[in-house]
């Protein structure tokens, strides 16, 4: 057994006290009480944490009518080491390293005290143990996109030999989207839309048909696919590109029927059934290359995400 960690009762993280542009409201504060862990939680010191679209969303009203807390620490992706243990944690003890997205419902219930702090208190059922090959940056970058790739493929049936198409291929979901395709669902031709500068990674992780889209209409292909999975919500343009009885899956609402909206259940019993493509490396972390951003330039970070110009993801490391 680990030493047991000293832990402090006050800890630095980011925080909003009110909604509106993250970079009006979001505060340092050296001073917020560090979260009770209840009896299926544990406490994990965070050593990285990504950023996801939802995160600026939320700071600016989205869940607001969804009993979303104030005041706030944003963040729903962390990678950490487990310092305290609830009595009913069965899966983690101190000193283990873990990765996970905090919120097992992106909309409802989700946590006051996220991931842009010190320390943060996650459900065991969340968490799932980091893959020794990723570094914490790397690890912290997956779990909200990888769980949202694959469950959107899943739950549409996606399955070998069919083709795909993919709207935003080198976002955070569609770089994940296009490797599990790939690898794990055995996708027979895999489509991808991104702006010119970012086809050569498009091909890099497998796409077969790279579209860049300030040239071309997708729509307008004489090919259609089997499913169009969009990450960037253009759910009725989608519907347009797929094949006779296809279908067409987004994550991004409001949907246009009879587009399906897949909406994440984070659970480290996805992270764990992917950990073998992810040790393997045939599944692979994409961060946008100005990450890591250092913790104190969180505000800088959500101004770039905001732009919608990263590639993949944007993770803030090292946390104090």
């Amino acid at each position: 057994m680990a030493d047991t960690p000293t832990i402090p009762s006050h800890m630095k993280a980011w925080i909003y006290f009110e909604y509106g542009k993250p970079q009006d409201v979001l505060k340092f504060d050296s001073n917020v009480p560090i979260p009770e862990i209840k009896e299926d939680q544990v406490l994990i010191k965070v050593v990285a944490a990504a950023l996801n679209p939802v995160d600026y969303k939320r700071a600016r009203g989205i869940l607001k009518n969804h009993g979303d807390p104030l005041p706030t620490v944003p963040g729903y992706d962390v990678a950490g080491v487990v310092v305290k243990v609830g009595g009913q944690v069965k899966k983690f003890k101190i000193g283990d390293e873990v990765y996970g997205d905090i919120n097992e419902n992106p909309i409802d219930n989700v946590k006051a005290i996220g991931t842009l702090a010190e320390y943060t208190a996650a459900e065991e059922k969340v968490l799932a143990h980091k893959p020794s090959n990723l570094s914490f940056v790397e690890a912290a970058s997956l779990p909200l996109v990888i769980i949202t790739a694959y469950q959107g493929l899943e739950r549409l049936g996606f399955s070998a030999g069919k083709s795909i198409l993919v709207l935003g291929g080198a976002g955070g979901v569609g770089t994940l989207v296009i490797q599990l395709a790939k690898h794990i669902f055995g996708a027979s031709k895999i489509a991808a839309t991104a702006s010119t500068t970012k086809l050569e990674l498009l091909r890099e992780l497998g796409t077969d048909i790279p579209i860049d889209y300030t040239k071309e209409n997708f729509e307008e292909l004489q090919e259609k696919f089997d499913l169009v999975y969009d990450a960037v919500g253009q759910s009725d343009r989608a519907l347009k590109a797929v094949s006779e009885g296809g279908k067409v899956v987004t994550v991004v609402p409001p949907e246009t029927p009879p587009a399906i909206l897949s909406i994440r259940t984070s659970l480290g019993a996805v992270l764990e059934k992917l950990q073998p493509y992810l040790e393997s490396g045939k599944v692979k972390p994409v961060l946008d290359p100005k990450s890591p951003f250092p913790f104190s330039q969180t505000v800088e970070a959500f101004s770039y995400l905001e732009t919608n110009r990263a590639i993949g993801k944007v993770v803030i490391y090292p946390i104090p």
